[in-house]
């Protein structure tokens, strides 16, 4: 089979290097980028020899050898830039959140529907997590019976790096729980088993950073899918004395038993990542996710080969950008 050819527009968030990198793992050549910044544009291409930059971004569009485009550039610019990329005949993998505003969802479903492309959002909180990844395998053989509820935290420093101006600004990144939630709004439709849920209650504050008003340092969701419900906190209050950037966590609570995952670091405990431990009417153990396989970036190649949805559902895409955006809708309108 030819190797997938893709290329990437718009670098502005680092999770461009774990979109790139999933998909050269599974044996795709990364063939160009476009980046108007030139500073970002430097350190990427030492970082990817391989792919020249464009200096036109239609160079790529046009170009009928490359078959997907990758996107992480400023949130609000990724859902037209993706019905730019549909139009032209090629998949498309954006960074979260895919889009910033139920307006841009709409017009996504739209154009997607038009054209047949793929349109995937890589949550990485689960596609490159291997205890994600573990725990839904778990999960699908029954180790905890039926799932009834899962609470997923997702919290971040906020100054362990320069942020740019974008960051600060609403309109361009769409509001916390549409950019960080959505990773759990995500997980919480996976683990439910379910392509439709609902926003129940939701809440968005800026508790202690009144010199960047715009900034929401603080939301939450409560989510519901038939008699399955969920807890989303995200904030961005990480202590300087974490050594990571967030102690992101996921407690999936069923029927016959619990699974708690500790993904960047199991505080005060053993070092390293993706711990996960189940407790189930037999006790409790720690389960090794070192040699779990990430199989996003192969099963996207193979869904653009065979016009599939193995990587992950189109409908479940969609819907956890829609549970997120409602739910930053629904808290702001409290505001």
């Amino acid at each position: 089979m030819t190797k997938l050819r893709f290329a990437a527009i718009g670098i502005n968030h680092a999770h461009i290097h774990g979109q790139i990198d999933c998909l050269v793992r599974a044996g795709a050549d990364l063939v160009g980028f476009h980046a108007p910044e030139d500073d970002l544009a430097k350190a990427f291409a030492e970082r990817y020899p391989q792919a020249p930059r464009a200096a036109d971004r239609r160079r790529l569009l046009e170009d009928s050898g490359i078959s997907l485009i990758v996107s992480a550039g400023i949130p609000a610019d990724r859902a037209p830039l993706g019905i730019e990329v549909m139009r032209h005949g090629k998949d498309y993998m954006s960074d979260k959140p895919g889009m910033t505003s139920l307006q841009q969802l709409a017009e996504v479903r739209r154009v997607q529907a038009e054209t047949g492309r793929i349109y995937s959002v890589c949550y990485s909180e689960h596609f490159e997590t291997r205890s994600t990844v573990k725990a839904g395998e778990l999960v699908a053989a029954g180790a905890i019976g039926r799932v009834i509820n899962t609470t997923g935290l997702g919290p971040h420093k906020l100054k362990n790096l320069p942020r740019p101006d974008w960051f600060y600004r609403r309109e361009r990144t769409g509001g916390i729980l549409t950019d960080i939630a959505s990773h759990q709004c995500e997980q919480f439709l996976f683990f439910a088993d379910a392509l439709d849920a609902e926003v129940v209650a939701a809440t968005v504050a800026n508790r202690a950073n009144p010199e960047t008003p715009e900034l929401q340092d603080f939301g939450e969701l409560l989510l519901r899918a038939g008699d399955t419900t969920g807890y989303v906190r995200v904030d961005w209050f990480t202590p300087d004395g974490l050594p990571i950037w967030g102690d992101g966590r996921l407690t999936i609570l069923g029927t016959e038993g619990t699974l708690e995952l500790r993904k960047y670091i199991d505080i005060a405990g053993q070092p390293g990542i993706d711990h996960l431990f189940l407790v189930d009417r037999k006790g409790t153990q720690r389960i090794d996710c070192s040699d779990v396989e990430l199989p996003y970036g192969r099963q996207l190649i193979a869904d653009i080969r065979d016009r599939t949805e193995t990587a992950m559902p189109q409908a479940r895409c969609f819907k956890a950008m829609e549970l997120a955006l409602t739910g930053q809708a629904m808290a702001e309108l409290k505001q």
